[in-house]
């Protein structure tokens, strides 16, 4: 048996790509949830909303993340050149 991708694989990856990147050029932002704003927080070591300080806030704090606008672009340009390959390539069974 040969190892690595086949073509369904290298299709689905790249349409997975394609439409994230679709995504990614459609949203100027994300809000983050208060659970997932701690985890952040807690990996990057922000003392600002980090869990200690997000129980002495009234309201929660929720982090906003916004992707640069030529990440969209490269992604569907990625995600669009594997999906052509992969229906370029001979289907083996």
């Amino acid at each position: 048996m040969r190892a690595g991708l086949k073509r369904q694989h290298i299709l689905l990856v790249g349409l997975v790509l394609f439409l994230a990147g679709v995504q990614f050029r459609l949203v100027e932002s994300f809000t983050l949830s208060e659970k997932s704003t701690r985890f952040i927080a807690a990996q990057m070591g922000d003392p600002q909303t980090s869990a200690g300080a997000s129980l002495w806030q009234a309201t929660p704090v929720r982090k906003e993340v916004a992707p640069p606008r030529w990440l969209g672009l490269a992604l569907m340009s990625v995600g669009s050149v594997l999906t052509l390959r992969s229906l370029s390539m001979k289907a083996t069974g």
